[in-house]
């Protein structure tokens, strides 16, 4: 491979969002005369995955993940107190020290000081990822070990999703150009055990050894290379290869350096985009403020409360300055204005990920005076078609920003972890399997035909967020809502279509990023159009070339035709929840579970018969009845309700198995010389001579065997039938056997034994 330049050799967190802008003004504005094609070469083939942190181990000091990119996976320790991963610090207590006077304001109350910092570290990694519908992986994760079948699963956070492997993988389902972000938190570095950690924290370090990692992964494979360019990435897709387009997303970008010197160095090395904000505030601009737990990073920073919005609880926002809208008042600064000036100089893309609204409006007036230079986001979620509660969030993208995006010539990365999505009803798609596949159909039709907007996936890989969930069986099937609702949509799952796809996607989600390629297969098979999001890869380019001064006249597209009706309302879990049953104070879904799933009531199972006693703490498995209860395959193991192995759906037996009854036989049969003792058959399967057991299993209805002293025979004959034309069917010492007729002079019995059909005086063969 070759690259511009000859001295460079290449090689190779999660949780909802900020407030809703639903009422702002779509302007109205003319559309160009005519727009203008950005297409410099033959369009070239694949999807594009916009957010991917390949090489995350080495992201927060490289203290947090289990397995790398490279190499083979192994089994992790499991998250011990003192283990090597997935773990916060012991004592969390003494980063609070660092704001130690807090206005007079009372912050006991807060729940993320009181949980996070206010309690051990081993507490809080147990509860980091036990988030409703998962086991988590973070803290003691003993039964998550196992890489390929205990790891990764769509609610990993703390091992790797981005093997070397599955990258493969995905390129060869259809992947072919993929955003890799180098990514670090300088907050999330301290909190994690300092003996965990591979250096000191620093982002901008870690920063530089991903992007190491990237060209060493560039050189030690031949089918993915580093682009520098459209026309690079054009090149390299239309060779077969797998495009890699380096990133950067970091809270504090580029440290307290010179932002200019910096900005050269890491385009010399690669990068470009990149995102002006991540996290939290910083020089360039404001942040749109996420979860509690960024809130208080904020905190640390400056130690301000802000009392306009409560954020973060009751009337408290920590950290953020914020408006009665809980929006950050915080745009882009004029350094952040002329880091974007700089990078459009440079022929960078800019992603407005985690940018507060104020700085979105100020990148794109930057843009506007660039010709509308393009802007993009590379992972997000559509407002007007998330749940109530997530499109409160700023971090959530209005249909308005979408529109600047358009204008601009701009494309949007959507997120794959979706939470609980509202209907769309154009979309034509049922909407009843929360967080999985279906939920992402809604959000990606609501894209495509309401907000009209080119796509590509903005997945996020090793970021801290879970992924899309499976519709299928046990780790957590459909629902981000609660358990009641999850086990009525899991069960619909199973009984209408589209049904399985025969991957691990069916009951792992999107584990990693090998599964890209079937979860685009599945929103195909639900009847989402993904034609475009299946060429997201050309549209991508496409934008980028847009970066050239002479690609821009003016506006790319007026975006005048969004339309955003047709998204139901969103009824809140508490109003759900009212139409289920409740036993113990619990609801739950009549008839849902099946044979082996896990059950707290007899009621929740289809046999009526949970081993769970009622009300018990602890939750049992729907156990059958009888065998009508196991299909034609299975029996009931069916002796006593309760003990581990019993009354479970197990496989019929085979031919010559021991049994107890026909009803445990594949045949239907079972036969011995006493009761429950004995073994299965096939009646009448075995002929003349074959090893038998019993006279129901010849064709002859004749066995040699007995029950004493031959418990294994041969097939008899019976009659003369069962012999050949020149034989019968003998007699005394020659029982059951078919012996050869016989000639004149010879003794006989019977006519039937001599060949000329005559036994003379029954004495002698004619």
């Amino acid at each position: 491979m070759t690259h511009p330049l000859p001295w460079f050799r290449w090689s190779t967190l999660a949780l909802s969002l900020a407030a809703s802008l639903s009422c702002a003004p779509v302007e109205d504005v003319e559309p160009p005369p005519r727009p203008v094609s950005q297409k410099q070469g033959v369009e070239v083939p694949g999807f594009a995955e916009l957010h991917h942190h390949m090489f995350a181990e080495e992201a927060f000091g490289g203290g947090w993940f289990h397995g790398g990119v490279n190499g083979s996976l192994d089994t992790c320790d499991g998250g011990f107190p003192e283990s090597d991963h997935a773990r916060v610090r012991m004592d969390l207590s003494g980063l609070l020290n660092l704001c130690p006077n807090s206005g007079g304001v009372d912050l006991s109350n807060v729940p993320v000081l009181s949980q996070f910092f206010g309690v051990a570290g081993a507490v809080a990694s147990e509860f980091l990822g036990k988030i409703e519908g998962t086991e988590g992986d973070t803290g003691l994760h003993l039964g998550r070990r196992h890489p390929g079948s205990e790891w990764p699963r769509w609610d990993t956070i703390a091992h790797q999703q981005s093997w070397g492997g599955w990258l493969k993988q995905a390129h060869q389902g259809g992947l072919s150009l993929v955003v890799v972000s180098a990514v670090s938190n300088g907050f999330l570095c301290e909190a994690l055990p300092p003996q965990n950690r591979n250096r000191p924290c620093d982002e901008m370090t870690d920063v530089e050894v991903q992007l190491q990692r990237a060209r060493a992964f560039d050189a030690a494979n031949d089918w993915a290379e580093i682009a520098l360019s459209p026309a690079d990435a054009r090149r390299i897709i239309t060779q077969g290869r797998l495009a890699m387009v380096l990133s950067i997303e970091t809270s504090k970008l580029f440290g307290t350096k010179d932002w200019r010197t910096e900005l050269e160095r890491f385009h010399a090395l690669g990068v470009r985009t990149l995102q002006p904000v991540h996290q939290l505030d910083n020089r360039f601009g404001g942040a749109a403020p996420h979860n509690a737990i960024f809130q208080a990073a904020q905190f640390l920073e400056n130690c301000h409360i802000d009392t306009d919005c409560g954020l973060t609880v009751g009337g408290l926002t920590l950290g953020f300055d914020v408006d009665s809208q809980c929006r950050n008042v915080r745009g882009l600064t004029p350094d952040g204005q002329q880091l974007l000036q700089a990078m459009m100089d440079k022929g960078m893309l800019i992603d407005l990920a985690h940018v507060s609204e104020k700085g979105v409006r100020d990148a794109y007036a930057v843009a506007e005076q660039n010709r509308y230079y393009p802007l993009y986001i590379s992972h997000g979620h559509f407002r007007e078609v998330m749940n109530g509660k997530l499109a409160e969030h700023e971090k959530t993208t209005p249909a308005w920003v979408v529109q600047m995006l358009r204008r601009t010539g701009g494309m949007f990365g959507l997120r794959t972890a979706h939470d609980e999505t509202r209907t769309y009803t154009p979309a034509n798609i049922a909407n009843d399997c929360q967080g999985s596949s279906r939920s992402f159909a809604q959000a990606y039709e609501f894209g495509r035909q309401g907000l009209k907007v080119n796509m590509g996936f903005g997945a996020d890989f090793n970021g801290f967020i879970q992924q899309t969930r499976p519709r299928f069986g046990p780790h957590g099937a459909c629902s981000a809502g609660f358990k009641a609702e999850a086990d009525a949509q899991a069960h619909q799952q199973e009984l209408k279509s589209p049904g399985r796809l025969g991957t691990p996607f069916d009951e792992r989600g999107l584990a990693h990023v090998g599964l890209l390629p079937d979860l685009l297969q599945d929103v195909t098979n639900l009847g989402a159009d993904t034609t475009p999001l299946a060429r997201s890869a050309e549209l991508f380019i496409q934008m980028w070339e847009r970066t050239a001064s002479s690609a821009r006249t003016g506006m790319a597209d007026a975006a005048t035709d969004i339309d955003t009706s047709g998204v139901l309302p969103w009824v809140p879990r508490s109003d759900r929840e009212q139409a289920y049953p409740i036993v113990c104070g619990k609801p739950y879904a009549p008839d849902s579970k099946t044979v082996g799933q896990g059950c707290r009531f007899d009621d929740e199972c289809q046999t009526e018969q949970c081993t769970s006693v009622l009300c018990a703490t602890f939750d049992g498995r729907c156990v059958c009845n009888d065998d009508g209860d196991c299909g034609s395959s299975r029996y009931c193991q069916d002796e006593i309700p309760g003990t581990p192995g019993d009354n479970d759906c197990v496989d019929r037996k085979t031919d010559g198995t021991s049994c107890g009854r026909d009803g445990q036989c594949l045949s239907g049969a079972c036969g011995g010389c006493f009761d429950a003792v004995g073994w299965c058959y096939t009646p009448r399967s075995k002929t003349l001579g074959q090893t038998c057991k019993s006279d129901n299993e010849c064709t002859t209805d004749r066995c040699s065997a007995d029950c004493y002293v031959n418990p294994t025979g041969s097939c008899l004959c019976d009659s003369d039938s069962h012999c050949g034309s020149g034989q019968f069917c003998g007699w005394g010492t020659h029982s059951g056997k078919c012996m050869n007729k016989r000639s004149r002079g010879a003794v006989c019995s019977s006519d039937r034994e001599c060949a000329s059909g005559t036994c003379r005086w029954s004495f002698t063969c004619k």
